[in-house]
């Protein structure tokens, strides 16, 4: 079980190394790392506060906060989708802190209410007609074209961890096997 304390600490560190600034208003702050702190002990892992985790953390892999898709939104908007992130001129009050809209993918959503709801809810959630739900993952091995960094999963993350080089700079590698005689 993690305390508030080592939350708190593993977020503003995370923050520091990339420059970005935890939300200002400590009410607010306190309540999103609680929520992380829950997810944390409720998963095994530290989920978005702000988003629904499934359980399953390879479908919740790219929510695992910081998630995918804080870098590409603080770039955007200034801060992540929950505004736990962002960047110097938000936290200083320069610039209004401004909702962002959901970056995740709709089938990725809509997978983690499917994996909820076989989880024990009583009411089975409605995916639109025009999206699908994926039944199983299909993971992948991705390098980074720029530094050489490999991932193995469903999709390339939005940002490379490592060179901060776009989604666009990874490359899905493949694995040719052959039999010894």
């Amino acid at each position: 079980m993690r305390t508030l304390e080592e939350v708190r600490r593993r977020a503003e560190s995370d923050a520091r190394t990339y420059g970005y600034y935890l939300h200002p208003d400590q009410k607010f702050l306190s309540d999103l790392l609680e929520g992380l702190q829950k997810n944390w002990d409720r998963y095994g892992y530290p989920s978005c506060p702000c988003r629904l985790a499934s359980g399953n953390l390879e479908l919740d892999r790219d929510i695992i906060c910081p998630c995918d898709y804080r870098d590409p939104d603080v770039a955007e908007y200034g801060t992540c989708y929950c505004a736990l992130y962002m960047r110097k001129d938000l936290y200083e009050g320069k610039t209004p802190i401004l909702p962002v809209p959901e970056r995740r993918p709709p089938e990725k959503i809509n997978r983690t209410f499917a994996a909820q709801s076989e989880g024990g809810t009583s009411k089975k959630p409605e995916a639109p007609p025009s999206v699908s739900i994926p039944t199983e993952i299909k993971k992948k091995l991705w390098y980074c074209k720029q530094c050489g960094y490999v991932v193995y999963r469903e999709d390339p993350p939005y940002v490379c961890p490592i060179c901060k080089a776009k989604r666009e700079m990874f490359a899905e590698m493949s694995i040719v096997v052959t039999e010894a005689h």
